[in-house]
């Protein structure tokens, strides 16, 4: 097996194939904000998965409407190519996505071609609806929350995936998920 680069802070001592972690949820849930955390504790890239949207998808969820698989596709592709050139490259990289339905998860996957790590931010409807009130300029209206969780599948036992509230402070969910996937990780080997 061909490892990555050991690496210092949280990743010292973590000698790991390449692999990617995601934040995933519906919209309003953290991704960003996490990924970001991620990203600075292992000292590598993030991909913010709202950036490989194209521009007819951003109209229409600007619009109030929500995307579907035709739109999902190519969106995932591109963003999973990206992961998996970032962690061939540096070792581990950091993203985020919605990610909602089981399928897309593996379409994500697929595209990177390094093994992929989920964490589901998860909160209630209410405090999501209220974060996105509070984010105005984003292109994501909170009138599509509804249509999120419609299309959310809780990631299942046999994914890798784990689950944290969102409603914790950034900086203790992303310790948590860290020691988390390094579990997974060193697990893997």
């Amino acid at each position: 097996m061909q490892f990555g680069r050991v690496v210092q802070g949280a990743r010292e001592g973590w000698e790991a194939p390449p692999a990617g972690i995601v934040a995933i949820g519906v919209s309003g849930s953290g991704k960003s904000t996490l990924g970001t955390c991620f990203a600075t504790k292992l000292d590598c890239a993030f991909l913010e998965g709202d950036d490989f949207h194209d521009a007819a998808s951003v109209a229409k969820m600007r619009a109030g409407t929500p995307l579907d698989d035709v739109d999902r596709w190519p969106w995932l592709d591109r963003l999973g190519a990206a992961i998996g050139t970032a962690a061939r490259a540096d070792g581990i990289v950091a993203a985020s996505c919605s990610a909602l339905k089981r399928v897309y998860r593996e379409r994500l996957t697929e595209a990177a071609g390094v093994p992929l790590l989920f964490v589901l931010l998860d909160a209630d409807r209410e405090t999501l609806q209220r974060r996105l009130l509070a984010r105005p300029g984003h292109y994501m209206p909170a009138s599509l929350l509804d249509s999120q969780f419609a299309a959310l599948e809780r990631p299942g036992s046999d994914e890798p995936a784990a689950t944290f509230a969102s409603i914790f402070p950034p900086d203790d969910v992303c310790v948590a998920a860290l020691a988390w996937a390094r579990n997974q990780i060193t697990a893997r080997d």
